[in-house]
């Protein structure tokens, strides 16, 4: 239905684009398909009323024309119509360029390509390149590996809701998740989905990488009022656990756990091949410690070792 509905829209956008005189709704029922299928003419005067508001809203502008006979058309100016001149600064080029740089995923590196050289051929200047000569040491990039960083970004911007098989860090085997998909956000070089878990009926996080399967979309409107972007970036950081709220202190073996060490406030030498760690943490560390297995030892809170402990036992269940 969608698809047959900005198909008529942008049929009636053609022809009253292309018109030099206005056209009467006689004249647009008999030149466009979807018209001609209505039952009746109340049916067909319900149908255009709505589109040309819809186009309306959409920016286009149609006048209405009355002529001496009293009968009413309508047409869109091209002149009324037309775009203003795209000017870009330096700076601001420079900003698109590097953005087009940034994607290394196949698709849309070509559609970031492809819009740059569209703007280019429309005047904008051409920006000097910080990174030219030093491309090897030093280019700037955001991997995208996961299969379903695609569907979900698609499902991101149609605010369509998705179904896929998720595997949480406590647990072997996947679990199938109804999501309204809001947004995506990469930290630390992972990729996190956020939205609205329907039968959680609650916000969630999800790691890309954590993703099983095919994402699979599916009908009907979001239930749950979408957040500002402030606010889905703050839970997003939250929940990979870059919000840190308490302290921990562990015991890790030297010669591991490097991301930790980067956030480490106070390392001390144990002894015997182990360090003793001071980490300020939010959400999400039980995870990190978990997947490190036997090169970590919690020593405190008691609630995060609690966590940690339950993680492992759910694991070696599975």
């Amino acid at each position: 239905m969608a698809i047959a509905k900005a198909e008529r829209l942008m049929n009636l956008a053609l022809c009253l684009l292309g018109t030099r005189r206005p056209l009467s709704k006689r004249e647009l029922r008999e030149s466009i398909e979807a018209y001609l299928e209505a039952g009746t003419d109340d049916s067909f005067n319900r149908m255009f009323e709505r589109d040309k508001d819809d186009l309306r809203e959409l920016g286009l502008v149609i006048e209405t024309v009355e002529n001496l006979d009293g009968d009413v058309g309508y047409l869109a100016r091209r002149d009324s119509n037309r775009l203003p001149a795209i000017t870009l600064d330096a700076e601001e080029a420079a900003a698109l360029g590097l953005a087009a740089k940034v994607w290394q995923q196949a698709r849309l590196a070509g559609a970031a390509s492809g819009a740059l050289q569209k703007l280019r051929a429309a005047g904008m200047p051409e920006a000097e390149d910080p990174y030219e000569g030093h491309q090897s040491a030093l280019e700037p990039r955001i991997p995208v590996h996961e299969t379903a960083f695609e569907p979900l970004m698609l499902a991101c911007r149609d605010r369509r809701p998705v179904v896929f098989d998720y595997r949480k860090a406590n647990s072997a085997r996947a679990e199938t998740r109804q999501v309204e998909p809001w947004t995506l956000e990469c930290w630390r070089g992972h990729w996190y989905l956020a939205g609205w878990d329907r039968e959680r009926g609650a916000e969630r996080v999800f790691r890309l990488s954590r993703i099983t399967g095919k994402v699979r979309s599916r009908a009907g409107s979001f239930t749950a009022e979408v957040p500002d972007v402030v606010t889905v970036r703050e839970t997003v950081e939250s929940w990979a656990g870059e919000t840190a709220t308490r302290s921990a202190l562990i015991k890790l073996r030297q010669g591991s756990g490097y991301p930790l060490r980067a956030r480490a406030t106070a390392v001390r030498d144990l002894g015997d091949g182990w360090d003793e760690l001071a980490i300020p943490y939010g959400h999400g560390l039980d995870a990190w410690l978990v997947e490190l297995g036997p090169e970590v030892v919690v020593l405190e809170p008691a609630d995060l070792r609690a966590d940690v402990v339950d993680r492992l036992r759910a694991v070696a269940k599975d």
